[in-house]
């Protein structure tokens, strides 16, 4: 564990918290370790994210900054435009439900492991963009479009436009319907284990407060990186009182993730049909559009049995009954579902499908016992696992 920040002073003062992610992507670019780097850039606006895949080392700073309204899951975007990493080496600046998402891709080989470098960044949650706008402009008394920048800072949204800023705390803005997309409120990784490196604010004090990075390493792949720039960045290891506000702020918000999953799960406490059950009439609003299917960055069948021609149980041009297309979404993909809330990102329905599947995860994960998105764990086979014995 380590804090850091950039030598080069244009990266320090244009990057967030000193410039190190910034840095790295360089440095990776230019030694031509990766062929690519793939970040988020601000599209229209502050409130609209856009995958960017960047080639030339000077392009890097257009992606420098955090953007909490950047509700995208990189993975899909990985196996279904890069071909999975199979012709070229990227890095990839990820939140921890992209890098869970990467790496049941990686298991599933979707995605290629050695291609890829999962650079992590600590994550608190994210916004739901048009809401946010409408939040902004209602409880914030604020144009949406004065604002230059979001920060979630000590339990608070900070919104900051060039005339000042105005910090309300979460916990008030989500009892009220504001704030963190709900699956963001429910997840239980917000410092990226999962990644090659994890780096974030959390733990850094005093004078380099807002001006540096906590590094963590978590895989050789990524001490290796860290080396390499060792002369780009000043670095030095964390001190125990810094890891330990790091731990803390960490436990408090796996604590409110807790407390939420708790009220979410809450009612459901049968077997998986009863969940069906429990969200019948939700699933009866579905209208077939399948948007959640075209975003979940699962589900990636070439063809969908839902829609194939031939004696299949579904013909050709027709739609399946309000449970069965949700029924067979869950058999493809709700053990690998990383509560990425994509598809209730796109449902015109809204449908919670986020909830019922993370709930319905919660039981396999707990009946199974393992955990999804960690690539180098041993997940047990469904087939080979008998219920009755607990045993393989």
């Amino acid at each position: 564990m380590y804090i850091a920040y950039s030598n080069d002073n244009e990266i320090r003062a244009n990057g967030e918290y000193g410039g190190v992610v910034t840095t790295i992507m360089k440095h990776l670019l230019e030694e031509k370790i990766v062929d690519a780097v793939l970040c988020v850039k601000e599209g229209h606006d502050i409130y609209d994210a856009v995958p960017f895949l960047v080639t030339r080392p000077s392009d890097i700073s257009l992606t420098s900054g955090s953007m909490h309204c950047g509700t995208l899951n990189m993975a899909k975007f990985i196996y279904k435009y890069l071909n999975g990493c199979r012709d070229m080496k990227i890095a990839v600046s990820c939140k921890p439900c992209d890098a869970m998402t990467i790496n049941e891709l990686i298991k599933k080989g979707k995605i290629i492991k050695d291609n890829i470098i999962l650079i992590g960044v600590n994550c608190g949650g994210t916004l739901p963009p048009v809401k946010t706008m409408k939040m902004i402009e209602e409880i914030y008394e604020l144009n949406p479009k004065d604002v230059v920048k979001e920060e979630i800072s000590k339990g608070k949204l900070i919104i900051k436009t060039k005339d000042g800023e105005k910090a309300i705390a979460i916990d008030e803005l989500e009892e009220k319907g504001w704030g963190r997309r709900e699956n963001c409120r429910r997840c239980s990784l917000k410092i990226p284990y999962n990644a090659d490196l994890g780096l974030g604010n959390w733990g850094v004090t005093g004078e380099l407060a807002g001006k540096a990075t906590f590094v963590e390493v978590f895989t050789d792949k990524g001490q290796k990186i860290l080396d390499e720039v060792n002369d780009l960045i000043e670095i030095r290891k964390a001190e125990s009182e810094e890891i330990k506000i790091r731990q803390k702020i960490n436990e408090i918000m796996l604590s409110n993730s807790t407390e939420k999953k708790e009220k979410d799960y809450e009612g459901s406490t049968g077997d998986i049909i009863d969940v069906f059950h429990k969200y019948e009439d939700e699933f009866s609003k579905c209208m077939k559009c399948y948007g959640c299917r075209e975003a979940c960055p699962i589900c990636f069948c070439e063809e969908c049995c839902l829609e194939s021609e031939g004696p299949e149980w579904i013909p050709g041009g027709y739609t399946p009954a309000p449970p069965l297309f949700h029924l067979t979404r869950m058999v493809h993909m709700v053990d690998s579902c990383t509560n990425c809330g994509q598809c209730s990102e796109v449902c015109p329905c809204e449908i919670p499908l986020s909830k019922i599947w993370s709930t319905v995860n919660n039981k396999i994960r707990k009946t199974y016992g393992y955990v999804p998105g960690f690539a180098g764990e041993n997940r047990i086979p469904l087939t080979q696992y008998d219920t009755k014995t607990k045993k393989l």
